[in-house]
């Protein structure tokens, strides 16, 4: 009875064993930061933002030009004249604040188009790194809050020389 015990406790040890995962940490927007290509995604992003400002900056200038129209109109203008170019001033401002919001939507999906290739370089580095060293999971520290990383098991460095990325001379400890 004893020997069974025994085998069965050894036999759940060898799986507890086996079962065991191995973890490891990434700080994948530094990286990102890092890579050369960011640097061009944020010159066409910056190229966009302007084009998308210059528009708005046309309708600002348009609204703009009838508040000073209105604001010279003289007191013999009738009430219904004035209500009308109120409505007409209140459109316009929720036209204007609608473009605002459209440009900063389009600014968002743009930067998401143009950062998604290096996200998409950055998973395949991780996937290597991570099937060749036996880790089940990677976990990035980007925008989290960890209790306790174990820096043996932080694979930004590793990632970093899988893409070929350099740490600036001014950021390195």
């Amino acid at each position: 009875m004893k020997v069974r015990i025994i085998t069965f406790a050894l036999c759940f040890m060898g799986i507890l064993a086996t079962a065991q995962t191995k973890v490891g940490s990434i700080n994948s927007e530094y990286i990102v930061g890092l890579m050369p290509e960011a640097k061009k995604v944020l010159s066409l992003l910056n190229d966009y933002a302007k084009r998308l400002d210059s528009s708005y900056q046309i309708k600002l200038k348009e609204y703009q030009g009838k508040v000073d129209a209105f604001q010279k109109l003289g007191p013999e203008i009738s009430d219904n004249f004035k209500k009308i170019k109120i409505d007409e001033l209140g459109d316009l401002e929720k036209k204007l604040q609608l473009t605002q919001q459209n440009g900063s939507k389009l600014l968002q999906l743009k930067k998401n188009e143009l950062m998604r290739p290096l996200y998409k370089k950055l998973t395949d580095a991780i996937a290597v790194i991570a099937k060749a060293e036996g880790y089940t999971q990677i976990l990035t520290t980007s925008g989290n809050e960890f209790a306790y990383i174990d820096e043996k098991f932080d694979l930004t460095q590793k990632v970093m020389d899988k893409l070929g990325v350099k740490i600036p001379k001014e950021n390195k400890k």
